[in-house]
């Protein structure tokens, strides 16, 4: 035997890879060194067995996963989930709301155009993005809640692509029948029949991708107006792409993918999956209750031998993404919970207590294999962390809503001009220019008035009026929803030096809003 440190080592072994494309070279062990008890090596391989079943494949083929029809409290759960979901998403573009004669009548809207985000009796200009940002940061701690409360229910029920592929393995049901049925037509050779059916079906799948392309374009304009469009030719060129683009990721990822965009895509199972402990709430498969399996017939001839479990696979076949919840807690588990309708009905049918598959924590299964009384699930619920994320989660809903509340529709930005900083008039006095932008955030036309404050002496005019006109205070009509920018001038008497000032933007209604900015006003050094 050669030593690999000693020079020469291995001349007379084949070190070829053993791998071509996936595909294995050879059939013949990787290494035949055998290990002496006095042989001086450091290291050395051990002998391997001639491999009698080497994979042609380094990876697996997808197996079709048809999960069989059940009913029951989850299964109709998540039916209602998935008629609220995709009635949202498809609806509420066309939900009107009347924000007056000045404003898009369209419930929720965000308009690219002019830059503004509708929804209902809120309106979101550019600015105000601190709202968008809070509100994304409210639903990354609600996931985080929920996965504190009920574990990954969000991937379960109400996450799009479980959404989608739910409503796409109805259509599967309905157009090839029951799991069996759906199985047998895929092992099936290609004919007129299973093409007619496939193509049916397909054809299916297509105009519910469609539908889901179209109704988001309808988010980013004028819902009726842009169907009309779309169908007569003359949107814009980037609403076809948009609609080409989420129609064929809808159709592939919904329609074939399926459980491996779960499984293999999605980032957040992976982080789900950290955040869980031994008292998060998850769908477990009771061990020490159901093992060891057997079969009915078995179980009642020797009832203290084998556990509840019959082993009829019922979990494994309503399971939409094919794991088998019996291995334990696994990334491919998105607790919707089928597994457990399952299991009760067949515990139902045989006479057994429901829950050998039920919602509960891992802490609160030892427990009751050692023969404490079982937990209601509820109470999983009551932790601490669970109040943190609530209370994070509730803290900053509750400061978007004052914010919201108590912000006001009346905005100024004022912007001195640097070059040159004054100017010098004839009559001595000194002049300063500014670019004023007055916003009016309602749907209707106002009166503002701008004022200038602690700068004495100081009169002010426009582009549009004259100088001899110059007054302490102009008013301006500023349209509705819009910014209306000016050119203003301010002009203070000769002795001024450089100071601090304000501008007042008042409106002139009511409601009597107000906004202050505090600006410079230049001068000669010590004045003139």
């Amino acid at each position: 035997m050669n030593n690999p440190d000693e020079p020469g080592a291995g001349k007379d072994r084949d070190w070829s890879v053993v791998l071509d494309d996936g595909v294995a070279k050879t059939n013949e062990p990787v290494s035949s060194a055998t290990a002496s008890t006095g042989a001086p090596t450091r290291r050395h391989e051990p002998h391997e067995p001639k491999r009698e079943h080497l994979p042609e494949k380094l990876y697996e083929k997808r197996k079709a996963v048809h999960n069989k029809r059940i009913d029951g409290p989850f299964r109709r759960f998540k039916w209602f989930v998935m008629f609220v979901t995709l009635a949202i998403y498809y609806l509420t573009p066309w939900i009107r709301w009347d924000r007056g004669p000045f404003a898009p009548d369209q419930a929720v809207l965000v308009d690219l155009a002019n830059r503004r985000f509708y929804m209902f009796g809120i309106e979101i200009w550019p600015h105000e993005f601190y709202f968008v940002a809070g509100l994304l940061i409210m639903a990354g701690i609600g996931l985080f809640l929920v996965t504190s409360a009920v574990g990954r229910a969000w991937c379960g029920y109400a996450c799009p692509q479980t959404v989608w592929t739910d409503l796409f393995q109805h259509i599967d049901r309905f157009v090839d029948g029951d799991r069996n049925a759906r199985a047998r037509l895929d092992k099936a050779p290609w004919g007129p029949k299973k093409i007619a059916r496939r193509g049916f079906k397909w054809s299916i799948y297509l105009l519910i991708s469609l539908a889901t392309g179209g109704a988001w374009i309808l988010y980013f304009a004028d819902a009726p107006t842009l169907f009309t469009d779309f169908f007569t030719g003359q949107a814009a060129p980037v609403a076809y792409a948009t609609v080409g683009i989420l129609t064929l990721t809808t159709f592939t990822l919904g329609g074939f993918m399926r459980e491996q965009v779960c499984i293999y895509m999605c980032p957040w199972p992976r982080i789900q999956t950290a955040m869980l402990d031994e008292k998060s709430l998850i769908v477990t498969y009771k061990d020490w209750r159901g093992e060891p399996r057997g079969s009915l017939k078995k179980a009642k001839k020797d009832p203290e031998h084998y556990g509840d479990c019959i082993d009829c696979n019922q979990c494994v076949a309503v399971c939409p993404t094919g794991i088998d919840i019996r291995e334990g807690p696994q990334i491919g588990c998105i607790t919707c919970a089928l597994c457990i309708d399952a299991c009760d009905r067949v515990m139902k049918d045989i006479g057994r207590p429901r829950g050998l598959i039920d919602y509960a924590t891992l802490e609160a299964c030892r427990e009751e294999a050692q023969g404490h009384p079982a937990q209601p699930a509820w109470k999983a619920l009551l932790r601490p962390r669970t109040f943190v994320y609530f209370g994070v989660w509730g803290g900053i809903g509750a400061a978007l809503l004052f914010a919201l509340g108590t912000r006001s529709h009346t905005d100024l930005t004022v912007s001195p001009d640097r070059n040159p900083p004054f100017m010098l008039l004839s009559d001595g006095s000194v002049r300063n220019s500014y670019t004023l932008k007055l916003r009016n955030m309602e749907s209707r036309p106002r009166e503002m008035e701008v004022s200038v404050e602690g700068l004495p002496g100081a009169r002010m005019w426009t582009d549009t009026i004259n100088a001899r006109e110059a007054a302490p205070s102009i008013t301006f009509n500023v349209p509705a929803d819009q910014i209306r920018t000016v050119r203003a001038y301010v002009m203070a008497p000769s002795d001024t030096t450089s100071r601090e000032f304000t501008f007042r933007l008042t409106s002139l209604d009511e409601q009597r809003e107000t906004d202050t900015v505090e600006t410079r006003f230049d001068a000669p050094a010590g004045g003139s």
